[in-house]
């Protein structure tokens, strides 16, 4: 209880008080996109951090190495818990947007932050907006910036994987950026699992895979790679629960 309400505290105080920010960032992305974006990315990676170390979780990394250091990517991953955007924000070492659903475009308090670290909103249920949304990801990325994907399009308690929806490749495909695989155990533990929703530590284990360019392929090796994506990630997920389980026992 104690953790949850520390987490909320945190959480509500740090949207309010920093209201004033939103105004700077605005005009810096209207300036120059890349800087506005990169600036606000510091401060939300730094609001992030705070808040995962009060709910006191261990967040252990694998294949970080696999990140490139230059140029934008695509981080396409499974989608358990909220953590999974404020974990994944706080290790990928760049300024980082993510596509979310159309509902969050207007949120209180957490719309300014989205816009400011380049989110874009999908509406699935209208393809002509849709495809205007991978376009503007295509130009963010051209632009320098990484945008995280989530193609079961909300977060799954199941499990197995939900159907993965392909179209988000795109953004990858067409602006010659790489495909980083991210698959993480652990982090619905924080908060969805939990009776009356309260805050649990939790060891969490995220996997970044190696780089892998769409552009670069044929058009039949690039069908075969999409298509193999929910798989790759259902065999890491299931090493991943090995690791944690065994660790839990021990």
């Amino acid at each position: 209880m104690i953790k949850l309400f520390l987490c909320a505290l945190w959480s509500f105080l740090a949207m309010v008080f920093s209201c004033p920010l939103h105004f700077r960032f605005k005009h810096l992305i209207k300036k120059d996109p890349m800087k506005g974006w990169t600036t606000a990315y510091k401060y939300v990676r730094g609001f992030f951090k705070k808040l995962i170390f009060l709910t006191g979780s261990k967040i252990e990394v694998r294949g970080l190495e696999n990140i490139p250091k230059d140029g934008a990517v695509l981080f396409v991953g499974n989608h358990r818990s909220w953590f999974d955007i404020i974990i994944v924000q706080t290790l990928t070492g760049k300024p980082m947007g993510f596509i979310s659903k159309k509902e969050f475009e207007n949120a209180p308090l957490l719309s300014p932050y989205m816009k400011d670290i380049g989110c874009i909103y999908l509406d699935r249920q209208n393809p002509r907006e849709a495809i205007k949304t991978i376009n503007s990801g295509i130009e963010r990325m051209k632009t320098g910036l990484s945008l995280g994907l989530y193609p079961e399009g909300t977060r799954n308690h199941t499990d197995t994987l939900l159907p993965f929806k392909e179209g988000g490749y795109k953004m990858a495909e067409r602006s010659n950026s790489p495909i980083v695989v991210v698959s993480m155990v652990g982090s619905d533990d924080i908060f969805e699992n939990n009776k009356f929703h309260f805050i649990k530590k939790s060891h969490v284990i995220v996997d970044f895979s190696k780089p892998e360019y769409p552009s670069e392929m044929s058009i039949p090796e690039r069908r075969a790679f999409y298509t193999a994506i929910p798989e790759r990630i259902s065999e890491k997920l299931a090493e991943l629960n090995e690791i944690r389980d065994s660790k839990k026992s021990k």
